[in-house]
């Protein structure tokens, strides 16, 4: 379904329904809005020919961040799209300038041979076809206003995108993952992302709070799609911050750590999933968040290092 020329690509990531890219139309211009890995570039420009613009009519691609399940195809995605440019946080674009380091931080959380199985060698972009987005930064597409918000918490150089006119934004990781198995009567079921390295509980708070001010009629999330009620999802994602914190200081010192947080935070999801009134079971929530709830808990618990270092 496409809203105000909203399209959404399934990128192809990890399994269907995932990670979302989304194409914004406005008189015969296009922006993309984050694109997957290397391996989601074919889909991304065949998306093109579904809402009838040509490559060459795309002026931009944004990024919400630079994690690679986001912005891992950007170079590979710019260099066939002959007029666009890229708008990126100010702290991610030297990581799409020159790759490198960005490779090297997620290669040490993943590895070297996972990293070329998912997601491909990154492409750098040129310099002079980056542009820095600040908090507050418009993107004119075709006359549409599209708004860089600067939204920490889930990473440092995260920007949401509020779309004036569809009156909606959208949100990266920062409003959070709601998969589209996990809907029941009660609408969409949402838990915050962790993943490391730079979760901060009181920034992730402000930015959820900040978007929320706004009064959007929807998100449009990466993981995955458009969501309403959004006040509603805001007090979940809320609840469960606080929860998640809590649940990693309950587990600072514990030798098992990580298996405890594991543990806990895979309690936290199945009871709210139940409560929601999801009954497919425990074994289909843990085979449907397992990669989530394994980086929550190592997001977790680089917070909690860091802020145990920040009290010495």
């Amino acid at each position: 379904m496409t809203i105000h020329g909203i399209h959404t690509i399934d990128t192809g990531f990890v399994r269907p329904q995932f990670d979302a890219a989304y194409l914004i139309i406005e008189n015969g211009r296009g922006a993309f809005i984050d694109c997957g890995t290397n391996f989601s570039v074919p889909r991304m420009l065949a998306a093109l020919g579904g809402a009838g613009i040509t490559a060459a009519e795309v002026d931009w691609l944004i990024l919400t961040h630079v994690h690679l399940d986001h912005a891992g195809g950007a170079g590979e995605l710019i260099a066939q799209l002959p007029n666009a440019k890229l708008v990126v946080h100010p702290r991610g674009a030297r990581h799409m300038i020159d790759p490198s380091a960005l490779w090297a931080g997620a290669s040490a959380v993943y590895g070297e041979e996972v990293m070329e199985r998912e997601y491909g060698r990154l492409r750098p972009i040129p310099a002079e076809r980056v542009v820095e987005a600040a908090d507050g930064h418009v993107v004119d597409l075709a006359g549409r206003s599209l708004r860089c918000i600067d939204t920490p918490g889930h990473a440092k150089h995260h920007i949401a995108i509020h779309d004036a006119r569809a009156n909606v934004c959208f949100t990266g990781d920062v409003f959070g993952l709601s998969y589209r198995e996990f809907d029941t009567g009660n609408g969409p079921f949402i838990l915050p992302t962790t993943s490391p390295v730079q979760f901060d509980p009181d920034a992730l708070h402000a930015s959820i709070d900040r978007l929320i001010a706004l009064q959007p009629e929807a998100m449009y999330l990466t993981h995955f799609d458009r969501v309403e009620n959004v006040a509603k999802l805001a007090t979940d994602l809320h609840q469960q911050i606080d929860a998640m914190v809590a649940l990693a200081r309950a587990a600072h010192g514990r030798p098992d750590r990580h298996a405890a947080l594991i543990a806990s935070l895979t309690d936290l999801y199945a009871e709210r999933a139940e409560a929601h009134g999801w009954s497919q079971g425990r074994e289909a929530l843990c085979r449907l968040l397992a990669m989530d709830i394994e980086l929550n808990a190592q997001g977790l618990a680089v917070w909690l290092d860091s802020a145990q270092r920040r009290t010495q």
